[in-house]
């Protein structure tokens, strides 16, 4: 018996297969051709690829799939060679014993032109036998297409990656269950749209893909367990291959934070109707994936258990709810009952800055910071000189804990319910009226004791100064201010917004939280240029207050300089786990003038950690592209300075050069493409 459900798009072509028989056109290629073979044009170009499965029909238990393929508008695109389709079978929850979750159970995959026939129009057909089939149960059809190096049959037309899931009820009609938890869109908060979301399995793009393949045959490799897995650091592991995988990367980013990647839909979309379950279906193969150290059977490091039965008695969806994300709610809550609004002058006569600092609550109703001085972990006040090219550098900069566990530093005061600290260090402003370094800018981070989501005093025995989680970051600000009183130098901020940072890191992200820093969080507060909406944009120009042309602490060994350090950290080390990523996660645009006010920056250092450190500089094009081509060091030094670039030498002759540059003649970098070149 044949059961069968056919689509819109499956009439229209049976419609246009009419139509052009009685037309008498032909030819597969978009001309006329020999009587018989389908006709009308045909796409010779796909930037985008679009696949769709039209019908599903079942003979004996056996699929046959009909996919049909278009580019971006809606061509057919014919002759594609690199197509597969994997299929799979969802068992429903509590099918196979009480308390047990949904599970998708692969059932088949078949890929290559052995599998398919092309049908000459834009329609690929599939017939192939399943390992499993019970037509109660909803069936699954993985569809995946393109890649890096896949062309048409004709060897030339290139055709990009496309992957895209359809599940359909067990004889060809709409599903009436299915699972769908995790959209592939949240992935890409983190993951490059487009490129593999492991190096491990670098064809393939959609976490829907994953889940597919990843299924119930596979034990601790299912999704629901190596998802979680992967994604935070409680249980590291290797592959069949050697590649080890610890987590670390993904937890710095999403801190363990549920409702990073289990995101709500908007009420009425219909879109992820189970994304709740993973609060309400409690299984103990889900739960070892974090929770690690526990044999259910046993009794060991939890009440003893042969199956997932009895889950939800104790843990229940709310409670499962409020003990995962408790934490980060309330670290929400507390982060935003405060604000600080910081203002800066210069005295015309010793060209010290007094920097002024007024926490505000929630309303903005000025606060006496004597009524949460006890409370107050650290205020962290840094002043530095030229906001486009940093002057004082890491070590030349004035920097003070005004406040540090509640005591008031004595080279600051509070002052009608402020604080008021004036810099002690020389900040030798330029006297030409705005000239770069005649700005001076203070960037003011702070932090505040708290426990079990309160604030509480830093003297308190649930207080532990040791422990980074103990206090929280609060929202930070930066001021501006000029020896002339005029309009002060600004850094541009139309490159990285802010915003693209917690795509991954959330909008929550602490920076810097640690033992030497506050743990301040970015915020409109330091905005001082607005969107073309009219929307403040949060900038990442405070952070130069240290990361400065110079370098940081290590001078140039840790390419500390903001231009290099945000690419390096993304890109190299531990950080670099997410493959792929690429310039438009972060950058919104490449301001290319920034660089003509810009000098040197620290790329290396002789002698590092001793007296006769000395750090070596280059020039800043150059230097911003080092910072992620420094892997082939001679064969990139040899390219640079053939276009007026120095790498490494001293500062004065860096600085000499920075300006002679010439990669902007041939190079023509674009968020999307960091290697266009004009031709």
């Amino acid at each position: 018996m044949m059961n069968v459900k056919k689509s819109k798009i499956a009439l229209l072509l049976a419609a246009g297969a009419v139509s052009m028989a009685l037309t008498g056109c032909g030819g597969d290629d978009g001309t006329d051709g020999n009587p018989g073979n389908p006709g009308g044009p045909a796409a010779d170009y796909i930037n985008t690829l679009n696949l769709k499965v039209t019908d599903v029909t079942y003979t004996d238990g056996q699929p046959t799939v009909n996919v049909f393929a278009t580019n971006e508008e809606d061509l057919p695109v014919i002759g594609l060679q690199d197509l597969g389709i994997t299929a799979a079978q969802l068992t429903p929850q509590g099918a196979t014993g009480a308390g047990n979750s949904a599970q998708w159970t692969r059932t088949a995959r078949v890929s290559g032109t052995d599998s398919f026939t092309d049908n000459k129009d834009g329609s690929y057909t599939f017939t192939f036998e399943l390992d499993e089939y019970n037509e109660d149960m909803t069936q699954r059809f993985n569809v995946y297409a393109g890649g890096e190096g896949s062309t048409l049959a004709d060897g030339v037309t290139s055709v990009p990656r496309r992957e895209m899931v359809a599940d359909f009820d067990g004889q060809g009609y709409e599903a009436k269950y299915t699972k769908n938890i995790v959209s592939h869109e949240t992935c890409t908060n983190c993951h490059a749209e487009g490129e593999p979301l492991t190096t491990r399995h670098s064809s393939y793009y959609t976490q829907e893909t994953c889940a597919t393949c990843h299924t119930s045959k596979y034990g601790e490799s299912q999704w629901n367990h190596l998802i979680h897995n992967i994604h935070n650091t409680a249980k590291t592991f290797e592959d069949k291959y050697g590649k080890e995988y610890t987590g670390e990367a993904a937890e710095a980013l999403i801190q363990n934070n549920c409702k990073s990647c289990h995101v709500e839909p908007e009420a009425d979309s219909g879109e992820l109707t189970e994304w709740g379950n993973w609060s309400r279906i409690p299984t103990m193969e889900t739960c070892t994936s974090c929770h690690t150290g526990i044999d259910f059977e046993a009794g060991k490091g939890h009440s003893q258990q042969a199956d997932n039965s009895n889950c939800v008695a104790c843990h229940n969806a709310s409670w499962t709810e409020e003990l995962h994300t408790s934490n980060f709610g309330s670290t929400k809550a507390l982060i935003d009952t405060y604000g600080i609004n910081v203002t800066s002058t210069i005295d015309s006569t010793t060209t010290a800055a007094t920097i002024s600092i007024q926490v505000v609550d929630s309303a903005g109703a000025e606060v006496d910071i004597n009524t949460i001085l006890p409370m107050v972990q650290r205020f962290e006040v840094v002043t530095n000189v030229g906001p486009n090219n940093v002057t004082l550098g890491y070590g030349g900069k004035d920097s003070i804990n005004a406040i540090k566990n509640g005591v008031v530093d004595a080279k600051a005061a509070i002052e009608d319910g402020k604080l008021v600290y004036t810099t002690t260090k020389p900040l030798n402003l330029n006297t030409e009226v705005g000239a770069d370094d005649e700005t001076a800018f203070t960037f003011a981070g702070w932090a505040m004791c708290s426990a079990n989501g309160e604030f509480v005093k830093c003297d308190d025995p649930d207080f532990d100064g040791v422990d980074t989680s103990k206090y929280t970051g609060m929202k930070a600000d930066l001021a501006f201010a000029t020896l002339s009183g005029e309009a002060a130098s600004m850094r541009h901020v139309d490159s990285v917004n802010f915003s693209s940072c917690a795509n991954c890191h959330s909008d929550e992200f602490q920076v810097h939280k640690g033992s030497h820093h506050a743990g301040f969080v970015m915020s409109d507060q330091l905005a001082h240029t607005n969107d073309a909406d009219g929307m403040p944009i949060i900038g990442v120009d405070a952070c130069v207050a240290c990361h400065t042309p110079d370098g940081t602490y290590a001078g140039g060994s840790n390419m500390g300089a903001l231009e290099m350090k945000l690419h390096k950290t993304h890109s190299q080390g531990d950080y670099a786990v997410i493959p792929g990523m690429n310039c438009d996660q972060c950058h919104s645009d490449f301001n290319r003038d920034a660089f003509k006010k810009k000098g040197a920056l620290a790329t290396d250092v002789q002698d590092p950690y001793t007296p006769t450190q000395k750090s070596l500089y280059t020039t800043p094009i150059a230097a911003t592209c080092a910072s992620c081509h420094s892997y082939n060091m001679d064969k990139f030094k040899s390219h640079v300075e053939g276009q007026g670039a120095l790498v490494n030498v001293s500062k004065e002759a860096a600085n000499d050069a920075a300006q002679l540059e010439t990669c902007f003649y041939c190079h023509a970098p674009t968020p999307a493409d960091h290697t266009a070149v004009k031709m």
